[in-house]
């Protein structure tokens, strides 16, 4: 079983962020990231556009248990999903856009192909 990064963050406050930038990714189609912060989430996220294929109630509540808003999950399973139906994995895209000015670290946007 493949082990978890822990981001340099105790695991509620990573919990938190990986559930907020799947709920961004989700809402706006494309979020601005560091590397491993992107790599985290679309395994997450690849997750949720899963259950959102599946459609039945108990994959719906699933996923409302994760993304912290109702309309997002909405989307997700009436907008989002459908497109996705004949692809069997592979939802999201790592672009790299160089180093962040401040710390100099991997900055990437994580998008919905």
């Amino acid at each position: 079983m493949a082990e978890q990064r822990k981001l340099g963050r105790p695991t509620d406050q990573r919990k938190a962020m990986l559930r907020n930038l799947v709920t961004s990714l989700l809402e706006n189609g494309k979020i601005e990231t560091t590397i491993t912060r992107a790599k985290e989430t679309r395994s997450v996220a690849e997750k949720m556009i899963t259950l959102g294929k599946r459609g039945d109630l108990h994959a719906r509540r699933q996923a409302l248990s994760y993304i912290t808003k109702e309309d997002t999950v909405k989307k997700l399973f009436d907008e989002i999903a459908p497109k996705y139906e004949e692809r069997n994995g592979g939802y999201t895209r790592i672009l790299k856009m160089g180093p962040r000015r401040g710390d100099a670290s991997e900055v990437v946007i994580l998008e919905l192909v």
